[in-house]
């Protein structure tokens, strides 16, 4: 076992250039865990743009397990990418001086790239909320939080759970929204994940980023504190919250729901713990021998920018050439997409991750921030890189 991580490493690997990809997957520098949990994240994007989900989730009832995708998926994306900058930008010690200029530069571009990407995935015309401009103004907002410690950021984490959605629910209710302009204004921004609240999720995953998401004990708070805020969270909208006909009967009713993508704050408490639990179970699972079996979905993960445009790419293309044009979501459920989109990403990002190496979205935006920065001090980064 590594004593960087706890993760298995294998004891044997092929030869030349497989074995430098292999070693690249799997080595000190990624963390198993990390990428596990991304591609769990993307494959449960891909279920709930392509599955149909008409019951909400219950433990009672297997036949709605499926319904856990919904909402909580993109919120475990969100919260990865928290702990994506905060592994990117030093991990335990956050980067000073030069470094922290650089480190926040890099994060700039990113999220410029990432916010062009997200437009043209739009004008494909494929009808999912893209949530690619979304996590552009999340990188955005986290400039300024990169030189922060955990004891700054979990705390600050948990107050903005609180505060924000009671805003939300008034930025909700602004009649812009309900205009043309504010229609074409909340594509482009990806307003179906708030960045004004989900900005919270960011916070918490750079938080245990910066806490030392390697450490055994880190991992087991992060369980433990995950698994009670998930069952706060459902807990009390299982127990008081309203029918979804009646959230926006009021104010109250609007902010104390859990239900997906209603950024109410038992949503932001329930899913936001669902997210971290998620995360820590997948770093635990990756401390045994379970991290082979999963290597598949490791790879999707270490390319998820990749898997999750090559996603709505594919759909496009087949909605074209199938049904004369992408728009119908209907009809494209119908065909069953799910399973054949699914299997294939993992097939490919497994082969490309272990004969190619990095991802070529991710290349090209790690690249072009790279390009932007040259001569700069590079960001601290003693341990594994994200």
């Amino acid at each position: 076992m590594s004593e960087r991580d706890g993760t298995r490493q294998p004891a044997s690997a092929p030869e030349g250039w497989i074995r430098s990809r292999w070693t690249r997957l799997n080595g000190p520098r990624r963390i198993a865990g990390v990428d596990l949990a991304r591609g769990l994240a993307v494959i449960g994007m891909f279920a709930a743009h392509l599955l149909w989900i008409d019951e909400p989730f219950d433990w009672g009832d297997a036949s709605t397990w499926v319904a856990v995708v919904e909402g909580r998926s993109s919120i475990l994306f969100a919260t990865l990418a928290g702990v994506s900058i905060g592994l990117a930008t030093g991990g335990r010690t956050p980067p000073v001086g030069d470094a922290l200029t650089t480190a926040r530069l890099r994060l700039l571009v990113r999220a410029i790239l990432l916010w062009v990407i997200g437009v043209l995935l739009i004008l494909t015309g494929v009808p999912v909320y893209v949530i690619l401009p979304a996590y552009a103004l999340l990188f955005f907002l986290a400039v300024p939080l990169v030189p922060l410690g955990a004891r700054i950021l979990l705390p600050l984490a948990g107050v903005l759970a609180v505060v924000l959605p009671v805003i939300q629910v008034a930025l909700d209710d602004l009649p812009m929204w309900r205009t043309a302009s504010g229609n074409a204004l909340s594509l482009a921004i990806g307003y179906h994940y708030p960045f004004t609240t989900w900005i919270v999720f960011v916070v918490a995953g750079l938080g245990v980023a910066r806490a030392g998401i390697l450490r055994l004990r880190v991992q087991l708070s992060m369980l433990a504190a995950g698994t009670a805020l998930a069952l706060v969270g459902y807990g009390l909208e299982a127990a008081t919250g309203v029918a979804e006909e009646n959230e926006r009967a009021s104010y109250v009713g609007a902010l104390w729901t859990a239900r997906p993508h209603s950024t109410g704050l038992l949503e932001v408490i329930g899913s936001g713990g669902f997210a971290l639990a998620v995360i820590a179970a997948c770093l635990l699972v990756c401390r045994t021998v379970v991290v082979w079996p999963v290597l598949p979905l490791r790879a999707v993960g270490a390319m998820p920018l990749t898997a999750y445009v090559g996603q709505i790419v594919v759909w496009a293309l087949i909605a074209t050439e199938v049904l004369g044009a992408p728009g119908d979501l209907a009809a494209f459920r119908d065909l069953e997409p799910f399973w054949p989109l699914a299997l294939v990403t993992i097939a490919v990002c497994t082969a490309w991750a272990l004969l190619v190496g990095r991802g070529p979205l991710e290349w090209v935006v790690d690249t072009s921030s790279k390009l932007v920065t040259a001569g700069r001090a590079r960001p601290a980064s003693p341990g594994p890189v994200d």
